[in-house]
């Protein structure tokens, strides 16, 4: 009987491609859970079209939980997972845009005809086709396959650095490959797009900036009234300075014109503005609701710190829904864990965008939902009188106009590794338009929040923060010319005693600091865990906004903005400044100063302890240094008092050969605010040139680096993670800093789980393997959590290859019949030889293979295990033993062996 031909056929057709490309959704199988192209999407949706926003495919109504089968079709009577609704504050969120783990690897000049048109058999004829095109994907399996327009990386999983680099790397060679005319523009227009883009980023940024600093102004001050005369008016704008201003008129003379002041009235109306401007915040703040479901989720997310317990959950039967679509029986055992929900507008953003610039994917967390509403809710939040700042927040609105800008340029746009160049430089400008310090935005995206910081990223992020500065600079926000508020300059020199005051104050600093993280910790864990809390969010910011009003209306300096009282604290008193703010009071009145300055830091630490972490943008920064300057400037005026008590003491004598004291109380305010914001951010070279930009002052470059230096240690023996280590930690985010080194004496083969047959993929006996055996080790992978890891291919135990997971399950989502297909999982054409059964359908998978996974021996010390994660950004890592595979470890697994082992 003769031996029949068999074809390779694609897993979707040319025309159904094409038909795809144009837009048309008709054409889209309905069994699919494959997105469309990010070229169809663009064209055929609208950022203002209505968003998916559950977690459910759009046509089933079955909750998706843990233990529901993601990838089966719907005519199984199991609901898929769709990729169109991974987020619900954000279209950009329907197509995971960037070069995968090997996602789709097809080479540009990749014809569908060679997996059509070449024959599969013995036949001779046959032969010198198979070899060419043996020798064709030989060549281009490293190298031309990265390039494809089919990738994105889907929520939760993390960026793979190696493949994006290797794929900007053929895309210039491609470019410089071009010698006429247009090829050497194009790669001049190329080089200057990154450069245009930062300029844009800092532009933008900086407008922003100006608006909220505008606004929040004006709405901060109707807590105490409104201007007659211009109603957009805040109260310095208004008054101009006059001592007595008819045109503000407070709400007890609006209420009572007849009876004058009323305090009691006043009082009333400052706690009811706190309020409403508290709760409108917060309302803004929940849309950006984002529900992940538990088979992608990993703890609690957000800056609520509270984490969130994982109990069972069974569906309305009362049956537990895994039993029902369990890959295996082993899962039905398992517990559900419940859905997670975080609010991507809340909280400074800080953490998360440190986070994201690691290669973590977190969906809709910088898109343009998210950046509108974080901006209007900032300025009632800011306005209400909490004891939060805006700063914080700049960071993450700065990377979400980089992140957005990114799809101005297509090699940002589908390359995510090129993309968090960019939101290193995003996450500058928005420090230094909070700041006023563009050097300090440099070094804080080098110190804090980038991963990956090359030299040229270095130079691209520096122009982007004087671009910001600049534009802000020409904005004027307050009209004094000023970048921020609470800009000062110091005119008079410290002298060498001063030099242990400073230490005293950097020590302080830093146990205040960290004594604040503490105190966060334990907030979370007791107050925010209480039930009715949990579910009600608005509540907490109700409560606190209630108890902020009550307590801050009494004391001047709690109910001063944060920028201005900052700015009181820190300013020096001379001859011609005016003591009415009380902070340049007579030798008679320090005393009273001191004990009222006391008063305010207690109110002020407490209320930003029980403030962070509520459901509002809100930021860290000002608040810690306005506490640390509270008690910087009640220490500077008691050494005031010391030296005018005894002016003839031998630490004082050349102050009182000067005619008078030389203590300035402001530079110790600033100081202790420099400090206390290194022990809760652990920042300290950015601390240093922040505050030099701040007070232009050469002369105590040397002073802030010494109280900044003490409280970092201070800070670091206390508690050694920093506030955004803490929520890092509490979220379970699969982050591994790169500038730590790990300290165990571990091997990699000690992490290393027991190789299972659900999770290889064994071609010793047939190149090609059943589809529906695919499906089933790919549901095994998916319910383990492991969304972005990756199966690999062995042929007698020795590693062949490895297919990542998103690849796979894209290509059986787009198999026209998976129960009769059988797939080539191998490169190597010498073994495609087969006799065909005409019953099933052959589909080439090789151009979803990775042929040359990353692979370590059981041997290898985990420090250098930690170094392919960090510095190569790995997800996962084959393990091998004597040439034979033993097993993967993924990236989270390795995460948790390094938290469980610190």
């Amino acid at each position: 009987m003769p031996r029949s031909i068999s074809y390779f056929t694609d897993p979707r057709p040319e025309d159904d491609n094409e038909r795809l490309a144009e837009g048309d959704p008709s054409r889209t199988p309905a069994s699919r859970t494959a997105p469309p192209s990010p070229s169809a999407y663009r064209r055929s949706h609208s950022h203002l079209s209505e968003p998916h926003t559950n977690y459910e495919p759009l046509d089933a109504h079955m909750e998706i939980g843990e233990a529901t089968a993601l990838l089966d079709k719907a005519q199984r009577g199991i609901p898929r997972r769709s990729y169109t609704n991974m987020s619900s504050n954000s279209p950009d969120l329907h197509f995971r845009h960037a070069l995968g783990s090997g996602s789709l690897r097809r080479s540009r000049h990749h014809s569908r005809a060679n997996s059509q048109g070449v024959r599969v058999s013995r036949h001779p004829s046959a032969e010198g086709i198979r070899q060419d095109n043996l020798s064709h994907k030989v060549k281009d399996s490293l190298a031309a396959s990265f390039m494809d327009d089919r990738t994105w990386y889907d929520q939760f999983t993390s960026t793979d650095w190696v493949h994006d680099s290797i794929a900007d790397g053929i895309r210039l060679r491609e470019l410089k490959a071009r010698k006429d005319v247009r090829g050497r523009l194009l790669a001049a227009f190329d080089g200057a797009q990154g450069w245009i883009l930062v300029a844009i980023i800092g532009c933008i940024t900086a407008s922003i900036a100006y608006f909220v600093d505008v606004t929040e102004t004006f709405v901060f001050d109707l807590k105490e009234g409104f201007c007659t005369r211009q109603w957009l008016s805040n109260r310095k704008t208004c008054c101009l300075g006059l001592d007595e201003c008819t045109s503000w008129r407070s709400w007890s003379r609006i209420i009572q014109p007849s009876s004058g002041d009323d305090s009691w009235i006043d009082f009333g109306m400052f706690v009811l503005w706190v309020l409403i401007l508290s709760v409108i915040s917060c309302a803004l703040t929940l849309l950006t609701k984002t529900v992940v479901p538990s088979s992608v989720s990993l703890s609690t997310l957000d800056e609520n710190l509270g984490a969130d317990s994982r109990g069972s959950r069974r569906d309305p039967d009362g049956n537990s829904p895994e039993s029902v679509s369990s890959p295996s029986s082993r899962y039905a055992a398992l517990p559900i864990r419940p859905a997670m929900v975080y609010y991507s507008a809340a909280g400074s953003g800080v953490a998360e965008v440190k986070v994201i610039n690691s290669g973590f994917v977190l969906h809709g967390y910088l898109g343009l939902k998210t950046l509108v509403v974080k901006i209007v809710a900032l300025i009632f939040s800011v306005s209400s009188g909490l004891s939060l700042g805006k700063e914080g927040p700049y960071v993450h609105i700065g990377t979400c106009v980089g992140n957005i800008c990114c799809r101005m340029f297509s090699k940002y746009n589908y390359n995510d590794g090129k993309r968090r160049e960019v939101l290193s430089a995003s996450a500058a400008s928005g420090v230094a338009v909070a700041f006023g310090a563009p050097i300090g935005g440099v070094l804080f995206s080098l110190e804090e929040v980038s991963y990956y910081f090359p030299p040229k990223t270095l130079f691209r992020t520096f122009f982007c923060c004087i671009a910001a500065a600049l534009s802000l600079k020409f904005l004027d926000p307050y009209g004094t010319g000023k970048i921020v508020l609470f800009q000062v300059r110091y005119l008079s020199d410290w002298k060498m005693f001063e030099m242990i005051i400073f230490i005293l104050l950097g020590v302080l600093g830093g146990a205040a600091g960290a004594l604040f993280i503490k105190a966060s910790n334990l907030w979370a864990r007791s107050f925010r865990r209480i039930p009715i809390i949990k579910r009600q969010p608005m509540l907490e910011v109700v409560l606190v906004a209630l108890v902020t009003g009550l307590v801050s209306f009494w004391n001047r300096y709690t109910k001063l903005a944060v920028s201005e009282l900052l700015l009181e604290l820190a300013s020096p008193c001379d001859s011609e400044t005016e003591s009415a703010t009380g902070l340049c009071p007579a030798k008679d009145d320090i005393g009273g100063v001191i004990r009222y300055l006391l008063v305010a830091f207690v109110i002020k630490s407490l209320l930003t302890v029980i403030t962070f972490g509520i459901k509002l943008p809100s930021g860290i920064y000002v608040p810690s240094m306005v506490a640390g300057g509270l008690m910087g400037r009640a220490v500077g005026h008691t050494v005031q008092y010391i030296s005018l008590k005894y002016p003839s003491s031998f630490l004082f004598r050349s102050c009182s050969a000067a005619g008078g004291s030389c203590v300035t109380p402001g530079v110790y305010a600033m100081i202790a605010a420099g400090a206390t914001m290194c022990g809760v951010t652990r920042l300290s070279v950015t601390l240093v040139v922040i505050l030099f930009e701040l007070t232009g002052s050469l002369d105590h470059v040397l002073p802030f680096s010494l109280a900044i230096l003490c409280s970092k240690w201070t800070a670091d023996a206390i508690e050694p993670r920093s506030i955004y280590d803490l929520l890092t930690d509490m979220n379970s985010y699969p982050f591994l800093d790169n500038k730590h080194k790990p300290l165990s004496d571990a091997e990699l083969g000690d992490i290393v789980r027991p190789v299972r047959s659900s999770r290889v993929i064994d071609i010793s006996d047939s190149p090609f393997v059943p589809a529906t055996e695919l499906r089933s080790k790919l549901e095994h992978l998916l319910m383990a959590g492991e969304i972005d890891s990756g199966l690999p291919i062995l042929r007698h135990n020795a590693l062949a290859g490895l297919i990542p997971a998103p690849d796979l399950e894209y290509a059986l989502d787009n198999l026209a019949d998976e129960d009769n297909t059988q797939c080539l999982m191998t490169m190597d054409a010498s073994s495609v030889l087969y006799d065909s059964d005409e019953r099933s359908e052959h589909v080439d998978f090789t151009r979803y293979i990775d042929p040359a996974p990353v692979a370590l021996d059981i041997h290898s010390p985990i420090d250098l295990v930690y170094q392919c994660f960090t510095k190569l950004g790995l997800r996962y890592l084959c393990v091998l033993h004597e040439g034979q595979y033993f097993g993967l470890v993924h990236k989270k697994a390795f995460v948790k062996f390094m938290k469980d082992n610190e």
